[in-house]
Parts: structure tokens; sequence; C-alpha cells
């Protein structure tokens, strides 16, 4: 798999070491050089680019801006890998879904380790889009066992089986496992992850919770309990829950 990158970064030196470990890349191509944000927008009109190493303290439009500027493109916004000096942009980095943040000055063992990133990422995402021949269409579609969630800079591949619950904390989700005591932060919206999650095995009862509908371990008549934990059900998720009661009652 080829990934075609741009480098944007307007000090000359910084820009000229980062196409260098581009083109030392066997999976990446370079498709664009640019000093400017400005300039990598026009550049961005003219070619195909699934990867931006991208720098952030910039005049006129900086990185981050740019950033959100390709945010609007959806699913097929080119993915950023950040290069900055300044470390106090990570959580904006983290904000605008970047695949990774590189701490000038970094080494080429650090680039490819981000680089590598890109293409866990690239290989997943054609998987993903890869059509199945036409069949007669079937009842349910299988669901797969696992999901992917982005945690930092990478994505986190985590068993279904594995999934008590989810809580949502704002722009964050925390979504905690069976036999272990540290939750996952995702940055993701409970709707988001819950359109992922086969209805079978996971019911929102609540605005901020997902439960695993088998590691319930009991139920009242408002709330229900997963190992020492207590969820209430929400008022407009009753009649949905109250149905899978049903089955069981």
């Amino acid at each position: 798999m080829t990934i075609n990158c741009i480098a944007v970064d307007d000090e000359p030196l910084a820009l000229g070491l980062i196409c260098a470990f581009i083109e030392q890349t066997p999976f990446l191509n370079l498709v664009g050089r640019y000093s400017s944000a400005v300039e990598a927008l026009s550049g961005l009109q003219e070619h195909k680019v699934d990867l931006i190493f991208l720098d952030i303290q910039m005049p006129n439009l900086n990185g981050i801006e740019l950033a959100r500027v390709l945010d609007s493109r959806g699913p097929n916004k080119p993915r950023i890998i950040f290069t900055t000096a300044y470390n106090q942009f990570a959580l904006e980095g983290y904000k605008v879904d970047a695949l990774d943040y590189l701490l000038k000055p970094f080494n080429y063992e650090e680039f490819l380790h981000a680089s590598n990133k890109a293409l866990a990422y690239a290989e997943l995402l054609q998987k993903s889009n890869a059509q199945p021949a036409a069949e007669p269409a079937a009842p349910e579609r299988v669901e797969d066992d696992y999901l992917f969630v982005k945690v930092e800079y990478q994505l986190v591949r985590i068993a279904l089986n594995d999934i008590l619950y989810m809580e949502s904390l704002k722009d964050y989700v925390k979504i905690f496992l069976k036999n272990t005591e540290k939750a996952i932060l995702t940055l993701s919206s409970l709707k988001a992850l819950e359109e992922k999650l086969p209805a079978k095995r996971f019911m929102r009862v609540h605005r901020s919770y997902i439960v695993s509908l088998d590691k319930i371990n009991s139920i009242t008549r408002n709330a229900l309990q997963i190992g020492k934990i207590n969820i209430t059900v929400g008022d407009q998720y009753k009649e949905e829950f109250g149905k899978f009661l049903s089955k069981w009652v």
C-alpha cells in the first residue's frame, strides 16, 4: 500500500528534514511540500492526499486551523500527523482527530513509528471499505466481535465480550472492561459508539450510559447493577428497557 502525503512547515530546515524522512519511507509517496497552510490548501485541490505532516505554529493560518477546515470534509479528509516544537497543542491535536503528534526535534525512528500508525489506519480503512460480491439480502448483518476506538493517537481494538458499560463525559466516552479497573478513554460521542454496537448485545439505558446486556447482575424498577456499579435507567429509555426485561419476567 502507498500513502500519498504532503509536508507543511514554514521552517525550511524542518520542511527539508520531514521531506527527506518521507522519501526514505517505502510506503510514503511525497506529492507536495509547502511552507504555509494557505499554500497547502491550494495543493490539496491538485493532488489526492491521504496524509499531511503538519506544523502548527505558522502565520496567517496555523496547523490547528487548517485541520479544522479539513474536518468539514468528513470521512474523506486527509489524516494529520502534527510536527511541532510546542507540546501545549497536544490536546487540540487530539480534538481534531490527528493520528499522531511529533514533538520537534524528532528522529527517523519516531517519524517511522508515527507513519506506521498512518499505514495501519489506511489498511484498516481499505478493509472496511472493501465491498463483498453481490449476494441476496440477508435478514441481519453478521456482527464483528470487536470494536476499534481512537485512544490518544492510535486505534485500539476492544473485544465486545470484554465491555461492561460505557459512560459519556462531554466530548469523551469511558469504556469499562472486565478484568481491569482502568477504563479506556476515547474522544467520541456515545451516539457514535451506539451505532457501531450490535443492538442485541448492548443497550443505551441513560443519556450517559450504554450497557452490555449480558453483564447485568441485577435489575430493580428504575436501575440495574453491573458488578458494583448501579446505573439508573433514564425516563426516555424505560420503554425500550422494559421490552428487554419483559422477556425474562
